[in-house]
């Protein structure tokens, strides 16, 4: 293998090779923290460079099924060492092109290692099963096959942890993949491919396809892609089920959340300023798991949120490579505005802001898409605001009479990612688990993720398909065969 260039980087990687797109049309990668800085420019491929991925995937597709998911396993586990001694290079790639703080990457990039690693060891436990045969002298068994090629559409708040958790199962079943990011995170792509490329990936097996709406059109609608997992809006979602059904394509879809962290009277308040502060506003509040809604006790709303308020105080807006910084920009121009538009919207429909709702311009700052962390009060239960994912440092603060009350508040949005609960009180723990329409659940805890073993997961409209980030993923990447077998005597 070559030794690479930055120039590479920009580039396509398409049946082993680093490529221009077809018609050589290129997009910029700006740094979020500073719109000055222009990353490099990146492929806005064609629906012909997808086609071209495809064709690699399917050259590769049998070989690589025949290599076993052992020696499959064996490639993971040296992509991992080799993401591990990269992390730190890694982690300032998704600093600078997408802005959360380096603190924040570093933890995705370990993330990263620790789910490939996973993943990489489940090479020896694909099991099927062996069953009673009606016959005498004979075996009934099943397995798991890979479903072929597989489409893998990642977003850019996550541009390292989330193509991990896909690519790692997809090659490990024996699928051929092309990974087609968004085009706000395209460096850390290239990085992560040529981490797979260095640690013996065949040329096919693994293709990169950058850029927007044209290539991921054509991914989706291919008669050759089996499977489309995909990361993102609920829009997008949608379109990619419709653009599958008709060929019953299988699609693992995780979209939005409206997330909500329910405070009772019993509660830690300080625990759950903490949990709130850390949901709300880490990651600039980018995140599908991120606690958007808190829904409190009345009798305790107006203690709750003067602790939140301090906590918010002391929070570094900065350059997200700063080691002190806390919260860095949103991703680009148009979230700060859609940001800024939902805080207006809310303030017409009653809401009160308490701190923030303002971009912040101080400095060099004002060369970066920066917005301040921004808490609202009185906000109404159905309103746009409590109701509609923002994306952004916002958080709203729903008054609720009692814990039933609290949980019908948190059920009303057509989302159900992430639900979490403060309360001391056994029973209302418990009731929690079973009442949330959420995937993911979290007590006396932040509500956000989930461990690397963990499924990621949503409900309702958060997510359609199998689970991520645990063995329920291979009913994605594979389907089951059965075979009775007879012996002669």
């Amino acid at each position: 293998m070559k030794n690479l260039s930055e120039a590479d980087l920009t580039l396509n990687y398409i049946g082993g090779q680093w490529r221009p797109s077809t018609g050589g049309a290129t997009f910029p990668n700006i740094n979020p923290s500073d719109a000055r800085d222009i990353i490099g420019y990146y492929p806005e491929s064609s629906a012909q460079d997808a086609l071209d991925a495809i064709g690699a995937a399917e050259k590769a597709r049998d070989e690589w099924e025949s290599l076993g998911s052992i020696k499959r396993g064996d490639i993971l586990f040296t992509a991992a060492e080799i993401l591990a001694k990269r992390k730190d290079e890694l982690a300032a790639a998704v600093t600078r092109e997408q802005g959360k703080c380096l603190r924040e990457s570093l933890s995705e990039a370990q993330r990263a290692v620790d789910i490939l690693r996973y993943i990489a060891g489940e090479g020896r436990r694909l099991s099927g099963s062996t069953l009673p045969a009606d016959e005498p002298r004979s075996l009934a068994i099943t397995w798991r096959k890979p479903i072929g090629i597989v489409a893998l559409i990642t977003p850019w708040n996550f541009p390292l942890a989330i193509p991990i958790w896909k690519i790692a199962p997809a090659l490990l079943s024996g699928c051929t993949a092309i990974l087609k990011p968004s085009p706000l995170a395209p460096h850390t792509a290239a990085l992560i491919v040529d981490v797979f490329a260095a640690a013996g990936v065949p040329a096919g097996v693994l293709n990169l396809v950058q850029g927007d709406r044209e290539p991921g059109e054509t991914l989706c609608q291919h008669p050759e892609v089996r499977g489309i997992s995909f990361t993102g809006s609920l829009g997008v979602g949608l379109a990619i089920q419709a653009a599958a059904a008709p060929r019953l394509a299988k699609t693992q879809l995780e979209l939005g959340g409206k997330n909500a962290l329910i405070v009772l009277a019993d509660a830690d308040l300080d625990l759950a300023a903490d949990a709130i502060l850390h949901g709300a506003f880490g990651q600039a509040g980018q995140r599908c798991s991120a606690t958007s809604r808190v829904v409190v006790e009345r009798t305790v709303r107006e203690e709750l949120v003067q602790r939140v308020l301090a906590r918010t105080a002391e929070l570094t807006i900065g350059d997200p490579f700063s080691g002190g910084t806390r919260l860095g920009p949103v991703v680009n121009e148009a979230r700060l505005a859609a940001c800024l538009q939902a805080v207006e919207q809310a303030q017409r429909d009653g809401a009160v802001i308490r701190t923030g709702g303002s971009v912040v311009t101080d400095g060099d700052l004002a060369y970066g898409y920066y917005m301040q962390p921004t808490l609202l009060t009185e906000v109404a239960p159905n309103s746009d605001l409590a109701m509609e994912e923002v994306f952004g440092p916002v958080l709203s603060v729903i008054d609720a009479e009692n814990f039933d009350h609290a949980m019908n508040i948190s059920n009303s949005v057509k989302y159900g990612m992430s639900g979490t609960i403060f309360t001391n009180n056994r029973g209302y723990i418990y009731d929690a688990l079973q009442k949330f329409e959420a995937g993911m659940l979290h007590v006396n805890r932040p509500g956000v993720g989930a461990w690397p073993h963990l499924p990621h997961m949503g409900s309702k409209l958060s997510q359609y398909g199998p689970p991520e980030c645990s063995p329920e993923t291979w009913d994605f990447y594979m389907e089951w065969r059965s075979a009775c077998i007879s012996f002669p005597a």
